[in-house]
């Protein structure tokens, strides 16, 4: 009996243990999708609506390895770790201003990115790759100041600055010598580096535990060759866009 006992007692443990051992891994991420106001393409002087969706990378935590905060999923959560990283480009094609150019398919980048989030700044930096569309390299430095209310609401604001491969400039702002004269616009070979500067403003409010609705309004000026290229001279350096999603969070427990 004795023996009986011990090991009923110890089945008992294990039993209590197991599910407190199977929480401790964990994912969180968020979801956002949504409708985007921006320039028809990278330099139009026009703009389009398109659909538009985000990723946002919380944490994982899975055996010994912790990345991220998985406890704490909701957005400008205070700490420093990785982010999520995810562009999505629609299809360029060559009509109207832009006849005799070849299309451009739409681009998915995907990627990950650093930040150090403050309870009233933060600084970050992205680097992504273009898996669907252009195959090339972009990436994105930014910091933000922060300001939270009581309800919730998270409002911030400041300075970007995006940077391309010579395979990323060329697909958007580069002009073949066939395109050349299909189109009348000059050949032009675009370099990578910084291609815009711009200043991004944002908003944030919560509906709960798991839902919230994000908005944005920024501007971006095109430099360098994306300026020069024949394509953004005949539209605008100017870019200026605004997107309104519903997000959702996720904090997943295995």
């Amino acid at each position: 009996m004795p023996v009986m006992r011990h090991i009923a007692i110890a089945f008992a443990a294990f039993a209590s243990a197991a599910p407190a051992a199977a929480q401790d891994s964990a994912l969180a991420f968020s979801l956002t999708g949504g409708a985007r106001v921006a320039p028809s393409y990278f330099g139009a002087s026009g703009t389009s609506t398109t659909p538009t969706f985000g990723f946002g990378f919380g944490g994982l935590r899975f055996g010994g390895v912790e990345l991220g905060d998985p406890d704490a999923p909701m957005l400008f959560a205070p700490g420093a770790g990785l982010r999520g990283a995810f562009r999505y480009i629609p299809e360029r094609e060559g009509r109207n201003e832009l006849a005799g150019l070849n299309d451009v398919d739409a681009a998915l980048e995907l990627g990950l990115g650093l930040h150090y989030t403050a309870d009233l700044w933060q600084v970050y930096a992205d680097l992504r790759y273009g898996a669907v569309g252009h195959k090339g390299l972009t990436a994105e430095a930014g910091a933000n100041l922060i300001y939270r209310t009581d309800s919730g609401l998270v409002l911030h604001g400041g300075p970007r600055a995006e940077f391309g491969s010579s395979q990323f400039t060329n697909s958007y702002f580069g002009v073949t010598g066939a395109e050349s004269l299909a189109s009348g616009l000059g050949a032009f070979t675009a370099s990578g580096g910084v291609y815009s500067v711009g200043l991004e403003l944002g908003a944030y409010q919560p509906l709960g535990d798991t839902w919230g609705i994000t908005g944005l309004l920024r501007y971006d000026r095109l430099r360098g060759d994306a300026a020069q290229s024949p394509i953004t001279q005949q539209g605008s350096r100017d870019q200026i866009s605004a997107e309104i999603g519903l997000t959702r969070h996720f904090n997943l427990r295995f």
